[in-house]
């Protein structure tokens, strides 16, 4: 027989898909204020949404890459325009 065994998912990838989306909300959020003051706390949040792993796992790959992104993006753009990193 050829049946797969049903798959059911667990709370914690419920969590994690949460955890890394909130991650990509607070990066792109955080170009257009204080970078340096939510972007590391949103990668954070991305890394332990990695960490927890699951049906969500390149979800919250891509929500650490695009948290970098939005890092050295969001400080440049402050540099740039004279306003407040912090």
């Amino acid at each position: 027989m050829s049946a797969s065994p049903i798959q059911q998912d667990r709370p914690a990838d419920a969590i994690a898909g949460l955890l890394a989306s909130l991650a990509l909300f607070a990066s792109l959020i955080g170009v257009a204020y204080r970078p340096a003051r939510v972007i590391p706390f949103a990668i954070l949040i991305a890394l332990i949404a990695t960490a927890m792993g699951g049906r969500h796992a390149r979800l919250a790959a891509t929500a650490v890459f695009v948290g970098g992104l939005c890092f050295i993006v969001g400080l440049a753009l402050a540099v740039i325009t004279d306003n407040p990193i912090f």
